[in-house]
């Protein structure tokens, strides 16, 4: 069963935050994910869940000042103190809203700092992510972004995201990985989901280049949804991408794509 989901903090960005749940059911989604939800109360997300009966599959750990052009959190030394506080905002929003995965930011490599420190800062952190999200069931996951769009990002492909799972050691840390941003590392997005597809526990998309939505630019998503929806993996699939035109608009993929596979 496919599990699919759609971003709100990129899509319905036509209307306020509070205003697009209604709008992901009413295109059939039984599933959402935000990046940082933070600006609305547990009880107005809890209502707007209950009354169009979805499900929060995503969030992330505050970030910093990581997208308004900063470094970012998690893998800058100095501030692990607000990183565990940024990461118990997090797990009071996740166990309130039954959200199954928590995403973690790497963050960028600071000017005047050197790149070991800053991956060592980053273990330490996935660590303690990993250890306290695992007394609520949680599954943490970290997320490789692509240097063009975010220069400096500390984790930009998969062979470094492997070499973070390594120094982690810890069975529930897994790998979410985003089509648009490994299409834009020059990766073969197919490729990787095969080889890696153990080590992955959330999927997001977006067309490359332009990280709009599917069959807008070059990325082959038939073969990568029918691959996923015949294989083993039993996470979500997400919809992150930034509309062409309107939102209510750009969903012709999802019954090209999906209309043939049972969704949960």
């Amino acid at each position: 069963m496919t599990k699919l989901a759609v971003n709100l903090s990129m899509i319905f960005t036509e209307v306020p935050l509070i205003e697009r749940f209604a709008l992901a059911y009413a295109h059939g989604f039984k599933h959402i994910e935000i990046q940082f939800p933070y600006e609305l109360s547990i009880a107005e997300i809890q209502n707007q869940l209950t009354q169009h009966d979805l499900s929060l599959c995503l969030i992330n750990v505050p970030a910093g000042d990581l997208m308004q052009g900063g470094n970012g959190l998690a893998g800058i030394p100095g501030r692990e103190q607000e990183f565990h506080q940024a990461l118990e905002l997090a797990i009071q929003y996740a166990v309130a809203l039954k959200v199954p995965s928590v995403n973690i930011l790497a963050g960028k490599q600071p000017l005047d700092c050197d790149l070991l420190p800053c991956l060592n800062t980053l273990a330490k952190n996935l660590k303690l992510a990993c250890f306290m999200l695992a007394e609520h069931h949680i599954q943490p996951v970290f997320e490789m972004i692509n240097g063009t769009d975010m220069p400096r990002f500390l984790i930009q492909n998969v062979a470094q995201a492997q070499e973070i799972l390594e120094a982690v050691q810890h069975p529930a840390l897994k790998m979410q990985y985003d089509c648009y941003h490994m299409a834009m590392m020059g990766e073969d997005v197919l490729t990787e989901l095969k080889e890696n597809i153990l080590e992955i526990g959330h999927i997001q998309f977006a067309d490359c280049p332009g990280r709009h939505e599917p069959d807008t630019a070059q990325i082959h998503f038939k073969e990568i949804f029918d691959w996923l929806s015949h294989s083993d993996y039993a996470g979500f699939i997400a919809a992150e991408y930034r509309p062409q035109a309107h939102s209510n608009h750009s969903f012709a993929w999802k019954n090209k794509y999906f209309a043939e596979h049972p969704q949960s």
